[in-house]
Parts: structure tokens; sequence; C-alpha cells
């Protein structure tokens, strides 16, 4: 499903009904919350004369990027970006695609976490978010 048509909850933020009174345009946190990072997985690819130590040098600069891995399958390596908005992360997804030598790169938006805490009741799947109980 779209982000765009899924709910605030869904998303991530809070149920409806417990908004603090923050005016309009301003995000929805209490003191103790942590102001929300915007984060992605970007599969890269290195063109065929892009050397690997042009795309780790351009990481080490890069202040969106967090972390990378070098992968072992149809891409070269996987990038994790975060920022404080969507588009500064945008941002960050477009210079990975211009400046450092990749063929392709496929972004994937995470949108939150999963809590693989709450353990489930494996009889009834209670006091578990469905997206926590196994599918088995």
């Amino acid at each position: 499903m779209s982000p765009w048509r899924m709910t605030r909850w869904e998303r991530g933020g809070s149920p409806a009904g417990t908004d603090t009174d923050n005016g309009p345009g301003e995000p929805a946190t209490s003191a103790e919350e942590p102001v929300r990072r915007h984060e992605a997985l970007v599969s890269v690819r290195l063109g065929p004369s892009a050397p690997g130590s042009h795309l780790v040098e351009y990481l080490r600069h890069e202040p969106c990027a967090v972390d990378a891995w070098w992968i072992a399958a149809d891409v070269d390596a996987v990038v994790r970006l975060s920022a404080d908005s969507m588009t500064m992360l945008h941002r960050a997804v477009a210079d990975l695609r211009r400046r450092a030598g990749v063929e392709v790169a496929v972004a994937n938006y995470i949108l939150r976490a999963l809590d693989l805490t709450t353990p489930a009741d494996p009889c009834t799947g209670k006091d578990a978010p469905a997206w926590a109980v196994s599918a088995a």
C-alpha cells in the first residue's frame, strides 16, 4: 500500500485521538519522544569503470551515510542513509546516483521498525500487532 494512502498510525505515527495540541505543520512529538529521522536502504551497482574505492571515499564524506556493506549479489553494495527530512533523503539518493559512480541505485525507504519484542500468544495471536504474528 502506498504511504500516501496509509493512516498515520500505519506509517508509525500516534493512533488517532492521541495528538498533542500542536499548531498546524508542527510534528506531534512529546518531550520524551525522539525526533523522527527518515531512512533508506539503497542497493547500489557500480558502473563498469567506477572503482569501489570511489564509492567508499564518497560515502565517508556524505553526511547522510550511516552504514554500508559490500554484498555478494546482483548489486555491489547496500548503503543506509538517514536524514532529518525526506527532501534531504531524496537529495542524498540523487547525489549517490550522480556523484559516486553508481550505475543503478534502488532506494527502499524505511517506514518504521517492526516491534519484535512483543511476544504473541501462540493460540490467539493477541497482544501482538498483526505484522508481528508469524505467518506459519
